[in-house]
């Protein structure tokens, strides 16, 4: 894993300086990197066996899901994406990605009124796909610092799983506080890394 700050580093800090690198990786190596871990997600367990993935139109140099989100379709699974309300995510199901709009804080959102939200009793056999700007090894994140994530998670069933590039996962511990939720498995470039609970399976 790739050694970056301290344990003691701010969240601001680190936050500031991975926004700094997510900028240099050039477009080709961005896409082989993506690559390895759309191959890696795809040939996982719980990724087969989930029926439901809920996944994240990708932000500003944050990963790309496009292909993610196509390839679960192909392989006849449904996808839900979510839409900000009221400083909270809830997950809308789509089938297709035409017709997305820009947020509150300029991520594309699907248009709740032409599709449908995700019913609670469908979550505990889904998958979830996480973003962040940075993971440690026990699948703890840094993100975008609105904390809607981690008020998601706090009452998720489901797998957690934080797709990530190699280069942003951190050898050292990452600062977190209570209402931080680790993730269960991460998937890079290098590897796929079962983290934070005894039962995620890869």
């Amino acid at each position: 894993m790739a050694s970056t700050y301290g344990e003691d580093a701010s969240k601001s800090a680190l936050r500031s300086a991975y926004q700094a690198v997510e900028t240099q990786l050039s477009p080709s190596h961005a896409e082989r990197v993506d690559r390895e871990v759309r191959i890696h997600l795809t040939a996982m367990a719980a990724y087969r066996a989930a029926p439901l993935v809920l996944a994240y139109v990708t932000y500003r140099n944050e990963m790309d899901t496009t292909q993610i989100i196509e390839r679960a379709w192909e392989d006849g699974k449904r996808v839900a994406v979510p839409v900000c309300d009221r400083g909270r995510l809830v997950f809308y199901e789509i089938d297709t990605l035409e017709g997305m709009r820009a947020g509150s804080r300029g991520v594309l959102e699907p248009d709740p009124a032409s599709c449908t939200p995700v019913d609670e009793a469908d979550l505990a056999n889904s998958i979830c796909l996480v973003p962040g700007l940075v993971f440690d090894a026990e699948g703890y994140r840094i993100g975008y610092g609105a904390g809607y994530y981690d008020n998601f998670l706090a009452d998720y069933p489901g797998l957690k799983i934080g797709l990530v590039r190699s280069m942003r996962i951190s050898s050292n511990p990452l600062p977190h506080d209570d209402h931080d939720v680790p993730m269960d498995v991460l998937v890079s470039d290098g590897s796929v890394w079962v983290c934070a609970r005894d039962d995620a399976t890869a």
